[in-house]
């Protein structure tokens, strides 16, 4: 069996956190963790099984060029992969309470670049049981990811972070 890869970023703080949650319900055994800080289209590439964890960027940061954001620097190399026939699925931090009416937008710009590129993904997530305005990240009212807010709902992740892996188990064969 191949690894699955997190690709996760930034290296401290709450996506680190959620990214050992998630690894640690799947199988440390099963996991290689990939912080974006480095990453390169060669490490999208030699996966066939990818994860995203991805931390709130908000929509007018995502195309800027800022040199100490990870996701910003990771960006322009996840348009540079081919993802048809790999398994992938994104989980991302947002503060629903605060950021209301842009609620892990990230998930859905990432979701979006990855399937332009022939991917598809696993892991949509009901909207019905999240508070929030609105969200970039929801179609057909499912959010194309796992959101989890530790701001205002740290109490909800494991529970969450739990049922999303049973959710993928079937699809990404762990």
């Amino acid at each position: 069996m191949s690894k699955i890869a997190i690709f996760f970023g930034p290296l401290k703080g709450a996506v680190n956190r959620v990214a050992d949650k998630v690894k640690d319900a799947i199988g440390e055994e099963k996991v290689e963790m990939v912080p974006v800080k480095d990453a390169t289209v060669a490490d999208l590439e030699k996966y066939d099984k990818i994860i995203f964890g991805i931390s709130t960027v908000g929509k007018e940061t995502w195309h800027a060029t800022y040199n100490n954001v990870d996701w910003a620097k990771f960006l322009p190399e996840i348009g540079k992969t081919n993802y048809e026939g790999k398994k992938l699925a994104i989980f991302g931090l947002g503060d629903h309470v605060t950021y209301a009416a842009t609620f892990v937008d990230h998930i859905g710009l990432l979701a979006k670049e990855l399937m332009a590129n022939g991917g598809t993904l696993a892991g949509q997530v009901s909207a019905d049981d999240y508070e929030f305005e609105e969200s970039e990240a929801v179609e057909d009212g499912k959010f194309l990811g796992l959101p989890v807010d530790e701001d205002f709902e740290p109490e909800l992740t494991d529970e969450r972070v739990k049922n999303w892996i049973e959710q993928i188990r079937p699809e990404f064969g762990f």
